[in-house]
C-alpha cells in the first residue's frame, strides 16, 4: 500500500461553489481538496477555506493558480501579482503545491522569465512549489495552433517541478506514460481524468476513455512519486447531483483501487 493522497479539485464540483467540495470531499473520503482559485470568493480566501476545512475536516494540499481564460481577470490581470498570490494562499492554508499553466503565446514578457521567476517565487515562499502543467495545441478547421509559450509540453523546459494531466495528454494525443518518464524526478502532481484522444480536452472518468490512468497511478511509488493526485473531472453536465456524486465516488474508488490506497477512515 502507498500513502499518496486523492485529493477532489474544487473544479470536479461546477457549477456548485467551493464549499460544496468540501463537503463532497468528506462525505466521499477523499484525503483533501485542490482549490482551483476562480470568480467564488470562497476561492480565493484563506480564511473562508480554512474554516470549511475545519469544518469538513478535509484539508487543503494544493492550490490551482487563476490562469484560465475565464479566470484572466481575477486578481488582476498582471500573471506574476497572480502567482504571488497563489502561493500566500496556498501557505496559508498550508498547501504544498501551486499548479501552474505555461504562459499564453502573448504573454511574450511574462514567458520569456517564467522558469526564473518560477525559481524566485520559491525562494520567496520555500515551503510552495510551483508545479508547471503540460497543456495541448488547439485544433480548428483541420488546422493546428499552439496557445502557449514556450510549448503546451511543459516536460521539455526543464521546470522543477511539474503537473501531469492526463485528460490534457489525451488532448494532445501524447504518451501519457512517456510524458511522466520526462518529468522525471520532478513530477510532483497529478490530475486525474481520462479522455478519448479525440484532440479535445474532456476530463472524464478514469476509466471511461482510452488514456493509461491504472497504469500511469499503479506506476507512482516506484517512481519515488511523492506528491498528491487530484480527480479533475468534469460533471457539470451531470443530469443531477446524485449523479455527479456517483461520478465522484467512482473517480475516487478508481485511483484507490490503482494506486493500492485503503479506503479512508474518519
Amino acid at each position: 500500500m502507498t500513502d499518496i493522497p486523492v485529493l477532489l479539485s474544487t473544479s470536479s464540483v461546477f457549477p456548485e461553489p467551493t464549499a460544496a467540495a468540501f463537503e463532497l470531499a468528506a462525505t466521499l473520503g477523499y484525503d483533501g481538496v485542490e482549490v482551483m482559485v476562480w470568480t467564488d470568493p470562497v476561492s480565493q480566501d484563506a480564511k473562508a477555506l480554512q474554516v470549511l476545512s475545519a469544518h469538513y475536516g478535509v484539508p487543503v494540499r494544493s492550490v490551482h493558480a487563476p490562469c484560465l481564460l475565464i479566470t484572466m481577470r481575477v486578481w488582476g490581470t498582471e500573471p506574476w501579482e497572480k502567482l504571488r498570490r497563489s502561493a500566500r494562499l496556498a501557505a496559508e492554508v498550508g498547501a504544498p503545491t501551486v499548479v501552474v499553466h505555461p504562459p499564453f503565446a502573448w504573454q511574450r514578457e511574462y514567458a520569456t522569465g517564467f522558469g526564473a521567476g518560477l525559481r524566485a517565487l520559491h525562494k520567496q515562499f520555500p515551503d510552495v512549489s510551483f508545479a508547471v502543467e503540460n497543456m495541448y495545441p488547439v485544433r480548428v478547421g483541420g488546422r493546428e495552433f499552439v496557445p502557449y509559450l514556450p510549448g503546451w509540453n511543459s516536460s521539455r523546459f526543464g521546470y522543477d517541478a511539474y503537473t501531469l494531466d492526463l485528460s490534457h495528454c489525451a488532448a494532445a494525443r501524447t504518451d501519457a506514460l512517456a510524458m511522466a518518464d520526462a518529468m522525471g524526478s520532478a513530477l510532483q502532481h497529478v490530475h486525474l481524468g481520462d479522455g478519448t484522444g479525440e484532440g479535445r480536452d474532456e476530463h472524464l472518468v478514469p476509466g471511461r476513455g482510452t488514456q493509461p490512468c491504472g497504469p500511469l497511478l499503479a506506476s507512482l511509488p516506484s517512481r519515488g512519486f511523492t506528491g498528491s493526485v487530484a480527480v479533475e473531472v468534469s460533471t457539470r453536465r451531470a443530469r443531477s447531483r446524485q449523479a455527479r456524486i456517483n461520478d465522484l465516488a467512482a473517480a475516487l474508488a478508481f485511483a484507490r483501487e490503482h494506486l493500492g490506497t485503503p479506503a479512508h477512515t474518519a
